[in-house]
């Protein structure tokens, strides 16, 4: 087996390397999602305790 046929996967490349691709991106919103929730909630919450304590 070389090379081109590992990446060709037997014909079923493209389901393969979609399944991978969208596999990627779903744990990388797994990692990135709640990081830029949490900024934005202790922003949010900074604010209000601002605005409640002048």
């Amino acid at each position: 087996m070389n090379l081109q046929e590992f990446f060709a996967m037997g014909g079923y490349a493209f389901y393969v390397w979609t399944s991978y691709g969208i596999c990627f991106v779903v744990l990388l919103a797994n990692i990135v999602l709640p990081i830029l929730q949490r900024k934005q909630f202790l922003r949010q919450l900074a604010l209000k305790q601002k605005r409640q304590n002048p």
